[in-house]
């Protein structure tokens, strides 16, 4: 079946936590956008293109790897965070909040990877 990732609730939850980044990085100022808003842009965006292109993928061990990038690119985008935090781009609220979304998008991301490579 083509494009079955978008019923994937991993892939639903990524979705949301992309809208959360994007309405927070409205608030960076334009001095940043070709530099650090891009670059956590372009890993909240990774996240859900790797869950997309490892849904086909024929090896449970192959799909898992693309998990596990998605991984790196949300650790990727707390980091980011961090330091926008540190740069009074946001409240520590903000980054809470992400951090609680995160989270949960991070276990999905683990527990599904775990679940291919143990079958």
């Amino acid at each position: 079946m083509l494009f079955r990732f978008r019923k994937f609730p991993v892939y639903i939850k990524a979705k949301e936590f992309r809208k959360l980044v994007k309405n927070l990085l409205k608030r960076f100022p334009s001095a940043e956008r070709f530099g650090f808003t891009d670059q956590i842009d372009r890993a909240v965006n990774s996240i859900c293109l790797n869950i997309a292109e490892g849904s086909n993928r024929l090896s449970d061990k192959d799909k898992a790897h693309f998990l596990n990038q998605a991984l790196t690119s949300l650790e990727e985008v707390i980091s980011g965070f961090d330091l926008a935090l540190d740069d009074g781009y946001i409240t520590g609220r903000d980054l809470d909040n992400l951090i609680k979304v995160g989270e949960e998008l991070g276990k999905q991301l683990i527990g599904f990877s775990k679940a291919l490579r143990s079958s």
